[in-house]
């Protein structure tokens, strides 16, 4: 096993890091960083910074990933690929995404100048929240060879297209197809936190979360539409409330994903018109996103609330409008490298919990194209895509450790060494 050393003093300093990584924001009163945003510049310079000190060539692509690349102890060793995106939500916390670029800065600066007999490429994604374009995952569509035109035509809010805001970030979108991932890459392997409350609901001293699977997603909006009338005069037998149709909905949504082992659905977002405290509402637009890890369960249950939606409607004299947003379906991690993080969390002493993602990924990406895997860390409290956000010293530790153990186990395993040999 390779010898880090300290892994509590190397935990420390990452998380230095990250909160260093949140100083480099759109917003002065809190953390902001999207696609190709001025602050992502700064983000690119400090960890280039770091990846050149440790012998690693570090570069940044069409797309605007920030690529850093740790060569094998071979020329042309095939390459495992680490790392997470660098963009975030508003008022965001300082873990999401980031932490696991600057854990894959850790694992190399722990081997201290040793080759493997892999590369290692660091890869910190320039875009997978959505936020900018409002479409997520754009860097790494990038390396899937998916960024095409229709996304690169999509226009801010500022009415700035992608395709100009890479040309504004000083970058050739003709380029991009060469930011596409070659055939020498092995796989894709990401840390992050959990955002959710599960490792921490065990109760074991010391849990990583081992992803066997990134859970399917759809997401609908649907209309409710009814009669505005006046709130004083209109007796509550002759109402038509869109309103209360849409309230009726949602208690069932809530009662009935509660009865569906892993399922979770939420209505976000509300929209009343014409809104006002003494109108009957003529109209209630609500969204829904539901997430299950089988697809065919996801899809049945988002079929029962339509069904619910329709049921509904027709009994209280309404109509019903809707539109699917999202169709996402379960994305599996790689069995062979699920299998080697379960060891390696063991071989470092940590307890192995392996889990679903409700939230999607960068590995969700690129698992179209190599094998990939999700190494989770407990978020206290539950806690993310907000500034109290948090990781403990001993997690980042002993995800550290445990990525060490990992490539340590990945340079002497043969059914490794099998698919080095197809790369």
């Amino acid at each position: 096993m390779l010898r880090p050393g300290n892994t509590i003093i190397h935990a420390q300093q990452i998380i230095a890091r990250c909160k260093r990584l949140a100083g480099f924001s759109e917003d002065q009163d809190g953390l902001r960083r999207t696609f190709l945003s001025p602050p992502m510049q700064e983000c690119h310079r400090e960890i280039s910074q770091w990846l050149n000190d440790l012998g690693a060539e570090a570069s940044v692509d069409a797309a605007g990933n920030l690529r850093g690349f740790y060569p094998g102890a071979e020329e042309n060793s095939p390459k495992l690929l680490i790392g997470s995106h660098l963009d975030t939500v508003p008022n965001a916390g300082a873990y999401d995404g980031v932490l696991g670029v600057v854990i894959a800065v850790a694992l190399l600066e722990a081997l201290q100048g040793r080759r493997l007999p892999f590369g290692i490429e660091v890869v910190g994604f320039s875009e997978e929240e959505g936020v900018r374009f409002g479409t997520p995952f754009l860097g790494s569509r990038a390396l899937i060879g998916q960024l095409d035109e229709e996304l690169l035509n999509l226009r801010d809010a500022e009415g700035v297209t992608m395709r100009q805001a890479i040309r504004n970030f000083g970058l050739d979108p003709l380029r991009i197809p060469s930011a596409a991932m070659k055939s020498d890459a092995l796989a894709y392997l990401e840390f992050h936190i959990e955002q959710g409350p599960v490792l921490e609901s065990l109760g074991l001293p010391q849990t990583l979360g081992v992803v066997e699977a990134i859970a399917a997603q759809r997401r609908m909006e649907f209309e409710f539409f009814g009669c505005t009338n006046h709130a004083g005069t209109t007796p509550m037998n002759l109402r038509r409330d869109a309103i209360a149709g849409a309230a009726e909905w949602i208690v069932e949504v809530e009662r009935t994903a509660k009865n569906v082992r892993g399922a979770v659905a939420t209505v976000g977002q509300i929209v009343a018109k014409p809104g006002a405290v003494n109108v009957i509402a003529g109209s209630a637009r609500v969204t829904l996103d539901v997430r299950h890890g089988s697809g065919d369960t996801c899809t049945q249950v988002t079929h029962t609330f339509v069904q619910l939606a329709e049921e509904i409607a027709q009994r209280r004299g309404l109509k019903l409008r809707r539109k699917e947003l999202l169709a996402q379906r379960a994305i599996k991690m790689d069995a062979f490298l699920v299998e080697q993080i379960e060891e390696a969390i063991r071989n470092v002493g940590c307890h192995p919990h392996r889990m679903v993602s409700g939230a999607g990924h960068d590995a969700m990406i690129l698992a179209e194209k190599v094998p990939t895997a999700i190494i989770f860390l407990p978020s206290p409290g539950g806690t993310s895509h907000d500034p109290a956000e948090s990781v403990r010293t001993e997690d980042v530790a002993k995800a550290l450790e445990c990525g060490l153990q990992l490539l340590e186990q990945l340079s002497n395993s043969s059914e490794f060494q099998k698919r080095m040999c197809r790369a």
